[in-house]
């Protein structure tokens, strides 16, 4: 950022280079639809903007589900959406293009605007976003001589032809800005300066050369590069990161507004993760902190993460996606992340008028103390920011003759200079805990099995000397290929001591493999998110004769980053035995057969067409690696979201009604001993009435008996509010150049509020002195007001929201200078009393 921001705003760009004379107004007296910048922000239609964003990505929830993640996105206090483009989505076949269902990105950008919300495009091509191969189709990989995201001419000629597809689509349906649609910024290429330097003066060259590509499309709307220092011409450098209030180092040229295009909500999970966590503290103060320094635009990555369905995920990545986003997996406001933000937000917009157009200025207290203002010469318009940058000491400011209480490492929002309306440490919104139920409709499962088949080389239809690398050999088509060779064994060649055996060792590039030895299961082994590769070693007991070896490689994603994808391999690599009287014995070149895919896949057992072409069995507890499961289950009683629990499994994948709900791995534990995902979103929209077909590919051998369907809630909800707390910032609002009270007093309160018309039906704990603990794990502290739980049913029982003023509790036997409130409540269908 740039220090300090004493600068003037440089005049705004158009983009096709040309400039517009302005004044220091709320207008910039352009009439016409349009989006150009300036030094200090995006002018949309000839007005400054403060921007909101949160990334969703249309493929990662089904349709049905946009137009409520949309709604919730708005009331958040959100007004853009951002998406990628995912071109492996849309072009999966050479020449085959697919915008259709979940993949009408037209639709889901329409929706947004039919909401009054805008559009940032990330067209890519390359996305990384934890997908698949980055976004690029395989066959892409297969071009003669392509070297992906480099000054090589097959790479430009796709990319080019891509992304010239994808901006006449958006052109036709009139979605940019200039056309009266939503879009008002676009993105080319992704966190190029990541990988720049492996490609040395080649890089240079593309980056400019992406640059003019995304400037000669004509879109009327600014392009972006994030995290590219050195955006060429017009495209502005943006900032992705968890703190770029502090670590951006600010627009490359001084015409350029700061913006944040990726503000990681959280983090994603592989598979041997343990949990990933950011608290809403943290991020309402980096945001404050952006916004306090001449930023005009956040987004955060993501809003809703969503699902990887199918086989969308890059290397190792989790079906659920950035859970820890302000609406969960399964759509559903996380709280207080949800709630703090939005705070947040209504927060900035009461500064709207003195960010946009005040003249900042900083003074630094101390090391750890400062305070930022923005006011407008000759008028009322003036707001602030007190910072206390101390991540253990709280603090006391002086500003302007009054003291402001700031708890450590916090910022206190004044928008008039006077009063303040929001600590980011501070959180008055309310919380809430996520609760999974077994559904009692869609119980007593009955399970039925069928096993997959062990080949031996000679039924295998492809064969070579040696093992086959296995990204080309499967292109992208499929998770597994078999792999098998035979070798004859006399008696004088193993072991004479019935206390040895030979040991097969399998070195593998990754991801995972099942083996079998004379169509025996012998072991899995598998690699790791950082380390793809493993060694397989396991003692066989080889038997006079021919012995036949056959290994299931695995894929769990294709890599999404990093310079020279094209050049990533996978799958055997050598096989030996070892232990054998002569020594050990090489096999990897000893000829190998070679199949694609599994055969349940091919026969399509996963869907109601499938499932007679084999014989099924009952199944009665745990099974065999390599295995099929299938079931029937009604549809869950009510609304709620969907999920499978799978922790009796091990790893494979999950279809409903033929819809792959994506790949498990329950049994690779994080360092926690849990599984890094235990339930799988079933889309309710996958669902039908009847009977619903659920059908499991089990890789490594699992119990399908405990496997339960369940529904998933957050009518846990609660409230943890101290009296040093501000008033809820929606006590005020801006009249003309004055903050108004809309209340009368406003003071602090406990606000909490059921979901989708619910009511709250008990209060499950209430405290007003010292308490302890989060949602869903309160205790009473030393000190406690003993008509606590008696008020709180008053003000609540019965109503969908309730305000709970916090001197209506009897707090004369505590002598804690600042008591706290806690409240815990559930929330549940029922008849509604007024609020």
């Amino acid at each position: 950022m740039i220090s300090g921001h004493q600068t003037m705003h440089a005049d705004p760009v158009r983009i096709e280079k040309k400039t517009v004379d302005t004044s220091v107004s709320e207008s910039l007296g352009q009439s016409e639809k349009s989006v150009t910048y300036d030094g200090r922000s995006l002018i949309v239609n000839g007005a400054r903007e403060l921007l909101f964003s949160g990334s969703i990505h249309y493929p990662r929830s089904p349709p049905e589900m946009w137009p409520d993640l949309i709604k919730k996105a708005k009331e958040g206090g959100l007004n853009v959406i951002q998406t990628y483009i995912f071109w492996n989505l849309h072009e999966p076949i050479e020449g085959q293009f697919n915008v259709e269902g979940s993949y009408d990105f037209v639709k889901f950008i329409k929706l947004i605007g039919e909401n009054g919300m805008y559009v940032t495009l990330r067209v890519g091509p390359f996305i990384e976003a934890e997908w698949n191969h980055g976004g690029f189709p395989y066959w892409l990989r297969e071009k003669p001589g392509i070297i992906f995201r480099a000054d090589n001419e097959p790479f430009k000629y796709y990319m080019e032809k891509y992304t010239k597809k994808i901006i006449s689509i958006v052109k036709k349906e009139k979605l940019f800005a200039p056309q009266g649609g939503p879009i008002i910024m676009s993105q080319i290429e992704n966190e190029y300066n990541t990988v720049q330097l492996a490609y040395k003066e080649s890089g240079t060259r593309y980056i400019q050369w992406a640059a003019n590509l995304a400037i000669g499309l004509d879109t009327g709307v600014p392009w972006v590069m994030c995290k590219q220092r050195d955006a060429p011409g017009p495209v502005i450098n943006t900032c992705n990161g968890r703190h770029c209030g502090e670590t951006f180092t600010g627009p490359n040229h001084a015409n350029k507004p700061s913006l944040w295009t990726e503000n990681w909500t959280a983090q994603y999970r592989v598979f041997g993760d343990s949990p990933s966590q950011r608290a809403a503290e943290d991020i309402a103060y980096a945001v404050t902190r952006f916004f306090s320094k001449n930023g005009s635009l956040t987004n955060y990555y993501m809003y809703h993460g969503g699902t990887n369905f199918g086989r969308t995920s890059s290397s190792f990545v989790t079906t659920r996606y950035y859970d820890e986003a302000p609406l969960d997996e399964f759509g559903l406001p996380r709280e207080p992340k949800y709630g703090h933000l939005a705070d947040l937000h209504r927060a900035l917009r009461l500064c709207k008028k003195a960010l946009l157009w005040g003249v900042p200025s900083v003074q630094s207290i101390s090391d750890d103390l400062e305070i930022r203002t923005y006011e407008k010469p000759g008028t009322n318009t003036c707001a602030a920011f007190l910072n206390n940058n101390s991540t253990k000491k709280p603090a006391t400011i002086n500003f302007k003759g009054q003291d402001y209480f700031l708890p450590p490492k916090s910022i206190s929002i004044l928008p008039d200079c006077k009063t303040v309306v929001y600590n980011s440490a501070s959180i008055v919104a309310q919380h809430n805990a996520r609760n999974f139920k077994p559904s009692k409709k869609a119980s007593n499962l009955k399970w039925e099995m069928s096993q997959e088949s062990i080949p031996e080389m000679q039924q295998l239809e492809a064969t070579s000397k040696e093992p086959m690398e296995l990204y080309n050999l499967t292109k992208d088509t499929s998770d597994y290929a078999w792999y098998s060779t035979s070798i004859d064994f006399d008696k004088v060649d193993l072991p004479m001591r019935h206390d040895i055996l030979p040991v097969l060792v399998v070195a593998s590039l990754g991801h995972a493999m099942v083996a079998f030895v004379n169509g025996e299961y012998i072991g899995f082994g598998h690699g790791s998110n950082v380390e793809k590769s493993f060694v397989f070693k396991k003692a066989v007991n080889f038997k006079e004769g021919t012995n036949h070896i056959t290994l299931l490689a695995m894929t769990v994603g294709l890599p999404d980053s990093g310079a020279y994808m094209e050049k990533r391999y996978a799958g055997v690599r050598a096989v030996t035995v070892q232990g054998l009287n002569a020594g050990t014995l090489d096999l990897t070149s000893n000829k190998w057969g070679h199949e694609v895919g599994v055969k349940g896949e091919k026969l399509q057992l996963y869907s109601e067409e499938g499932l007679g072409k084999v014989q099924w069995s009952e199944a009665k507890g745990a099974g065999p690696p390599l295995t099929w499961y299938k079931t029937y289950f009604d549809v869950p009683e009510g609304d709620s979201p969907v999920a499978l629990l799978l922790t009796t499994m091990g790893k494979g994948m999950a279809w409903v009604n033929g819809r792959s709900i994506g790949r498990y791995w329950v049994n690779y534990l994080s360092p926690l001993g849990q599984p890094s995902q235990s339930e799988y979103h079933i889309p309710r929209a996958y669902l039908k009435n009847g009977k619903n077909l659920l059908v499991v590919f089990e890789e490594t051998g699992g119990n399908p008996s405990g496997i339960k369907v369940l529904t998933v809630n957050r009518d846990t909800i609660c409230s943890i509010v101290t009296e040093n707390y501000p008033p809820n910032v929606d006590s005020w609002k801006q009249s003309g150049d004055q903050l108004k009270a809309v209340v009368d007093d406003p003071k602090t309160e406990s606000q909490l509020t059921c979901s989708d018309g619910k009511v709250i039906k008990s209060v499950a704990f209430a405290s007003f002195g010292d308490p302890s603990g989060m949602c869903g794990s309160f205790a009473e502290g030393k000190c406690n007001s003993p008509n606590s739980k008696k008020v709180v049913e008053q003000y609540c029982l019965g109503k969908n929201s309730c305000k709970i003023p916090l001197n209506e509790f009897n707090s004369e036997k505590c002598s804690q200078p600042l008591k706290t409130l806690a409240v815990q409540v559930r929330c549940g269908r029922g008849k509604s009393a007024s609020a």
